[in-house]
């Protein structure tokens, strides 16, 4: 389980788009050795964010080696694409960066949304998001049986196992499940039933509007809500001396992807500026106090390439430990 009396956990979710192998690692080695507690980045094959005929790196095998490479801070995807792989398979390659990482892997999950990189890659789709719903459903049966050791048999829509086993056994004893999502009918539901771990995004609209969905759908299962760890994706997170200053820093990171194509917004209906946090250390602060006040603690922060150090740095040295004595008194 996720350590849940962490005062406040920090996580930085590193893009895996228009960057190289070799900026992308060293990214990920400077979070740890700042203290952040996770290291994420996004599961898509095509960028999300600028225009989506640009690189990107496929995001399983890069973290293992990531894995192989920290010592600390826990390994995740925010989240992985349901449709890309078979879950049993997927549950296989979890367990396996479990012992790369000696015990920090984080299965994180979702139904996926991206169409343009499943008709390029001849992935299916599915007709509909219900669709790719229902095929999550029966994917968490797989995952949650497998991890859990029970060899789980699943005669499904899309997925079938017969008496899978898991072997070797991961090292943690539950490998958390983070399921990304705010759906309130079904997605928030699956969270209920089958996740330890629920990834919503900014702006603090979508979760103050969510949290309460969420509470509901556990009591109606029997779930004690507080065994479901909170986190939220800022996507995008820039600090300097002033919020002009960040602005611009935004502003030219985004530009290094041809941001006028962004797919991710289309879909969102969020201006840029929604998915964004800038500003000097004060205003960045101001701006996570509703997160932290929502039971939002665990907040990962989205870095582009080529994953700005200062922003870095002043989150997790100036920001965080006042987020933490908010939280503590």
């Amino acid at each position: 389980m996720p350590d849940m009396a962490a005062p406040l956990k920090l996580g930085a979710n590193l893009w895996n788009q228009y960057t190289d192998w070799p900026g992308f690692l060293e990214g990920m080695l400077r979070a740890e050795e700042l203290g952040y507690d996770s290291l994420w980045t996004w599961d898509h094959v095509y960028p999300i964010i600028g225009d989506w005929e640009g690189p990107a790196l496929e995001t399983y095998t890069a973290m293992a080696a990531v894995a192989a490479r920290t010592s600390r801070a826990t390994i995740g995807h925010l989240v992985g694409a349901n449709t890309f792989r078979n879950p049993a398979l997927l549950t296989k390659m979890v367990t396996t960066i479990d012992h790369i990482s000696n015990g920090r892997a984080v299965l994180g999950i979702g139904a996926a949304w991206m169409e343009p990189e499943h008709t390029a890659y001849g992935w299916e789709f599915g007709d509909r998001p219900g669709t790719r719903l229902r095929w999550l459903a029966e994917a968490l049966r797989i995952v949650r049986g497998m991890l859990d050791g029970s060899r789980p048999t699943v005669d499904g829509e899309r997925y079938h196992t017969q008496d899978v086993h898991n072997l070797p056994a991961p090292i943690q004893r539950r490998i958390p499940i983070l399921i990304g999502g705010s759906g309130p009918k079904v997605t928030l539901r699956l969270v209920a039933e089958y996740a330890d771990m629920n990834n919503l995004g900014n702006p603090i609209e979508a979760v103050l509007g969510s949290d309460p969905i969420l509470v509901e759908h556990c009591r109606d299962l029997g779930r004690d809500e507080k065994t479901i760890e909170r986190t939220v994706e800022l996507q995008r997170v820039a600090v300097r001396d002033t919020r002009e200053a960040a602005l611009a820093l935004d502003a030219e990171l985004l530009a290094r992807g041809d941001a006028q194509v962004d797919v991710m917004r289309e879909r969102s209906g969020h201006a840029p500026a929604d998915r964004l946090v800038a500003g000097d250390p004060d205003d960045v602060y101001e701006q996570l106090v509703p997160f932290v006040q929502a039971g939002y603690r665990h907040l990962i922060c989205g870095f582009p390439p080529p994953y700005d150090v200062e922003s870095m740095t002043r989150i997790a040295t100036e920001v965080r430990p006042r987020l933490e004595a908010l939280i503590t008194g």
